[in-house]
């Protein structure tokens, strides 16, 4: 079984990554790049084996792998993951699962290869299709995709499954079956068990048929891509948000188009006609004041000032309190977004009284003076002035003495809080850098 598209997307010098679950499909890419390998011993290849502990045979699955990377003599490691599928369901969540773990064992400069095949690829798009996917879900799996900084190949999209157990036959090659492929309660297996034999006995080429009507939805949406790709940078602000007041005089389709190309640039879900309608009416087009909100799963859409905004969903820090008991120890704070530090360097702020206690809170109301400027101001007017988001408010910390709010790290010093003389202090933020803390 050729395998062409390797010699097109590897590098002799590639270093290489499989997916290796033990079963067919993957033990087949394993030995052919095993094969590949050999001839160009400047490369390198190892296999991750993802454990999902849902099988009772998930640690005798692991062993197999080990001992089939030991007799061919390649790196192997073990990567477990804990499944919840109370929100998507198991298929879903041990999909996302598996590649959350992949993309985080990678190294820089790796490829990461999956066994995906035709037959797959027609059940994914008929399972697109049944949720009414439009171009983009059926579509179904590119050959190609970066995972996080990593490329991501699927070289044996274009074989059926059956032209893989005849190479594996050839080769000898043991697999092990997984008892949970037979449970037709899951939607892939129920098209693979029951439907796509019927369709293929009426139609032997239905695979290759929705393989060419999926590369074709794709190439509609490549091309939309780059007819929408000048207009959609401008829309797009350097913090990421979508300046969307100019999709309310677009016609409903080209907005809808940018508006899913922002999304998946956030790396969210694709969303739905009706979820797209939802953003126009009760986010875009709510009053001035409000401050709407829409749930996408582990993700929420906001909007701050005629801009949209793809966030994390993540719990309110309202309500915590921390002492600083230790100045001359850094303060870790909640949610991974940062950390205090108190320096001599300057002097903005006063040193606490002996009988002050420091701590950090993510919440003030009431007035506030701020060092240079005159009379008081609510702390809602603040933020407002400062052109801090709602969301980011009740994440940044918020430093008194006692009960007295002396700053804002980073940001603003109260007439309480400064220093007088000589003798005094800053606190440092030294904030998360990821974007998701960022926002």
């Amino acid at each position: 079984m050729p395998l062409p598209a390797f010699y097109a997307l590897l590098q002799p010098d590639a270093a290489l990554v499989v997916a290796f679950s033990g079963g067919l499909d993957s033990t087949v890419l394993l030995h052919q790049l095993r094969g590949w390998q050999q001839q160009h011993p400047q490369s390198r290849l190892r296999a991750l084996h993802v454990h999902h502990g849902l099988s009772p045979n998930a640690e005798r699955w692991a062993i197999h792998c080990q001992t089939i990377c030991e007799q061919w003599q390649l790196p192997f490691e073990v990567l477990r993951v804990i499944v919840d599928g109370r929100e998507k369901g198991i298929e879903a969540a041990a999909r996302d699962a598996r590649y959350q773990v992949l993309g985080a064992a990678l190294q820089p400069g790796e490829v990461l290869l999956t066994a995906q095949h035709l037959d797959d690829q027609c059940e994914t798009f008929l399972l697109a299709l049944k949720r009414g996917s439009g171009p983009a879900g059926l579509a179904a799996m590119p050959s190609s995709r970066m995972l996080g900084s990593n490329p991501l190949l699927r070289p044996l999209l274009n074989q059926s499954r059956q032209s893989l157990e005849a190479y594996a036959d050839a080769h000898q090659l043991v697999w092990i079956e997984d008892e949970s492929n037979q449970d037709v309660r899951y939607d892939r297996n129920f098209l693979r068990q029951r439907l796509l034999p019927e369709l293929c006995q009426r139609w032997p080429h239905f695979t290759q048929a929705t393989a060419r009507s999926a590369a074709l939805c794709s190439e509609q949406e490549q091309l939309l891509d780059e007819l929408l790709a000048g207009q959609l940078a401008e829309l797009i602000q350097p913090d990421g948000s979508l300046h969307f007041p100019p999709l309310m005089a677009m016609s409903e389709l080209r907005a809808n188009a940018l508006l899913r190309r922002w999304i998946a640039g956030q790396g969210g879900v694709m969303p739905s006609r009706e979820a797209l309608n939802r953003i126009r009416d009760e986010v875009m087009a709510s009053r001035e004041d409000a401050q709407p909100r829409l749930q996408f799963g582990q993700a929420e859409l906001r909007r701050y000032r005629q801009q949209l905004y793809w966030l994390p969903l993540l719990s309110s820090l309202r309500g915590i309190t921390l002492a600083w008991r230790d100045l001359g120890q850094p303060l870790t704070l909640p949610q991974h977004i940062g950390t205090l530090r108190a320096s001599p360097s300057q002097s903005l702020l006063r040193y606490p009284e002996p009988d002050e206690q420091v701590s950090v809170r993510f919440h003030a109301q009431g007035h506030v003076h701020l060092v240079g400027r005159n009379g008081g101001r609510e702390m809602k007017k603040l933020w407002q002035e400062l052109q801090i988001p709602p969301w980011q408010r009740e994440r940044l910390p918020l430093i008194f003495y006692n009960q007295t709010l002396i700053c804002v790290p980073n940001l603003v010093v109260t007439r309480d809080g400064a220093a007088t003389d000589q003798q005094g202090w800053q606190i440092v933020w030294d904030e998360a850098s990821s974007a998701g803390e960022q926002q």
